[in-house]
């Protein structure tokens, strides 16, 4: 099911238009509420000064659009969740299946990170962080809350991996929580990333 929608979502845009605007409204009828409530749990948990991190909402759009056209072209040469221009974030912003996170110092957005929510139980997470900020533990908050969201959830925790993407192999690889369960085409790796037994 993972491998389909991945390729709708690359070849058949329309399609998968249509599928994100029913996911996004069975999504909020059915998970809306419990999403807020465990947020509201993980982000008091992972509240790490100088740092912060919380939900964007729609008039950080802005900032957000700098945030990743400040970034090297290499940086964005693999994530590619959805358009970065102005037009599409705006668009991003109104998908209520979509939860977008910012991590922050002081004013200034220093990452963008996500979940993709499918009613299936299923999600997707990605993040990027600014080149200045790098190697600093903020990477590591934001797996955090990103798996601990959808384990709050009750839904199954994925991402794809581009095995070229070597800076996100080697991330990856004391990362106890991922597993690899198959490869895709164009060399990618579909990766869930599950909770350790001794956690609670």
């Amino acid at each position: 099911m993972e491998g389909i929608l991945i390729f709708l979502k690359h070849h058949f845009k329309f399609l998968w238009k249509i599928i994100e605007k029913l996911n996004a409204f069975v999504f909020q009828l059915l998970y809306g509420s419990r999403l807020n409530r465990v947020l509201s749990v993980v982000f008091q948990q992972h509240a790490h000064p100088p740092y912060r991190y919380r939900r964007l909402v729609p008039e950080e759009e802005e900032a957000l659009y700098e945030l990743i056209h400040k970034q090297d072209k290499s940086d964005l040469k693999y994530f590619s969740p959805h358009g970065f221009d102005h037009k599409s974030l705006k668009q991003q912003f109104r998908n209520r299946s979509l939860l977008m996170m910012g991590a922050f110092d002081g004013e200034r957005m220093i990452g963008y990170f996500f979940l993709r929510f499918f009613a299936n139980k299923k999600c997707f997470v990605g993040r990027i962080i600014d080149k200045d900020y790098r190697g600093k533990g903020v990477g590591l908050t934001m797996n955090k809350i990103m798996y601990e969201t959808a384990w709050g959830m009750f839904f199954r925790c994925y991402s794809t991996i581009s095995n070229n993407n070597k800076a996100v192999i080697k991330a990856h690889a004391k990362n106890s929580s991922m597993k690899i369960l198959k490869e895709l085409a164009n060399d990618y790796l579909l990766v869930e990333f599950t909770r350790e037994k001794n956690q609670s």
